[in-house]
């Protein structure tokens, strides 16, 4: 029996030493993989920075980016069969309340501190970089939603290929529906950038619109390129190059406004996703009031000091804003609406899109809705399920 029992012990630690073995060579190629990929991808940006921009080169730049883009998608998307998570994983932070916001910086710009100024949830704060490891949700209550907010950990440059926990928190910022982007207002401005083109690598495009480019894939008759605009950026033989590159040989592309190269590339990827975003200041109180002034005639920024708390209401009306949501309040028949919970909508939502908020089988049953407020033209009017409503509206679901 002790033999036995010795044996299979001995069996126990051999196939452990072969598993841990098999994850080890696996991890191995993982990284010979990525080390590979990230140097065609040096590759190809100094080659793009060593070719002049005229119209002769714009196929070939176009087909390098189509080839940046490839290469870069590999990179960020987990082998299939593979085991110990993908590299796109973000945080394990449930969706909650009617719209979720993100906080993304570089370390040490206050990104802790806003969040317990603005919604009391605790988040360690410290003089050193990198105090916040994980992802820290809170609430805010604003006009009586319920806004998530996400204080994520600093990002460095290079987050997109991997460096410090920069996956994570970027693919935690894909699920957002609002950015904010938290700048120290004692260091460049321009660090800026350098967070948009970390976040640009990982498919996220700030303050931006899908491009106006249709485009079908068919089975015969070759590439079909139309455009409404007269001299556009993109030319037939461009077009044909970054389709060559994808394996597309018969499409249609249609413009139907001026588009880039790269803006054909995001419509072909398909993964790119578009996402508001507000430029967060810190420390104005140690700011002159002539910087601050320069600062709130930019476009989407907002200058607050997170210690003293001051402009966060501002910062607050500009969140609420970028969200585009409205309030829709309920009201019982032969009752006064209820004005304490409202039901929070995405602007132009219809009563059907209320219906369902509400409970998914409510639409089957309602005959037709009363609804006060600026939608209507009488108060109250009855309406139908494709009505559009407006903020603050009092509406009446009547059933059939």
């Amino acid at each position: 029996r002790r033999c036995t029992r010795i044996a299979d012990a001995h069996h126990r630690l051999l196939c452990a030493f072969v598993r841990h073995r098999h994850r080890c060579t696996c991890f191995s190629r993982v990284l010979e993989a990525m080390s590979s990929v990230m140097q065609k991808i040096r590759d190809i940006e100094d080659e793009m920075a060593r070719t002049q921009k005229n119209k002769a080169t714009a196929g070939h730049l176009g087909l390098l980016k189509a080839k940046l883009a490839k290469l870069r998608r590999d990179l960020l998307e987990p082998e299939k069969g593979g085991g110990g998570g993908g590299a796109g994983t973000g945080f394990d932070v449930s969706k909650s309340g009617d719209a979720r916001v993100g906080l993304v910086g570089f370390p040490s710009v206050g990104k802790s501190t806003l969040l317990n100024k603005l919604t009391g949830t605790f988040s360690e704060v410290a003089s050193y970089e990198f105090t916040t490891l994980t992802c820290v949700p809170g609430v805010i209550r604003y006009r009586g939603a319920k806004i998530q907010l996400l204080d994520l950990p600093g990002i460095i440059e290079g987050a997109k290929d991997g460096k410090g926990r920069g996956r994570q928190v970027i693919s935690t910022a894909r699920t957002c529906n609002l950015i904010l982007i938290v700048l120290d207002g004692l260091k460049p401005l321009s660090h800026r950038f350098l967070i948009e083109h970390e976040l640009e690598g990982f498919g996220i495009r700030l303050n931006k619109k899908p491009p106006g480019i249709v485009f079908r894939k068919k089975e015969r008759g070759g590439i079909n390129f139309t455009s409404r605009v007269s001299n556009p950026q993109l030319d037939k033989e461009a077009v044909k190059q970054i389709m060559a590159e994808y394996r597309i040989h018969n499409a249609d592309i249609h413009l139907r406004e001026d588009c880039t190269d790269e803006d054909l590339i995001d419509v072909i990827e398909g993964s790119r996703i578009y996402i508001p975003c507000i430029y967060v200041v810190n420390k104005i109180d140690q700011m002159t009031e002539y910087e601050i002034a320069d600062l709130e005639s930019l476009p989407n920024y907002c200058p607050i000091s997170a210690h003293t708390e001051e402009n966060l209401t501002n910062l607050l009306e500009m969140v609420w804003d970028q969200l585009r949501m409205i309030r829709v309040y309920t009201k019982p028949k032969g009752q006064l609406p209820d004005s304490e919970e409202p039901v929070v909508l995405a602007k132009d939502a219809t009563v059907e899109q209320f219906c369902k908020k509400i409970h998914k089988g409510l639409i089957k049953d309602l005959k037709f809705a009363l609804v006060w407020g600026t939608s209507v033209k009488h108060n109250p009017q009855k309406v139908g399920k494709d009505h559009v409503l407006h903020d603050q509206d009092v509406i009446q679901i009547v059933k059939r």
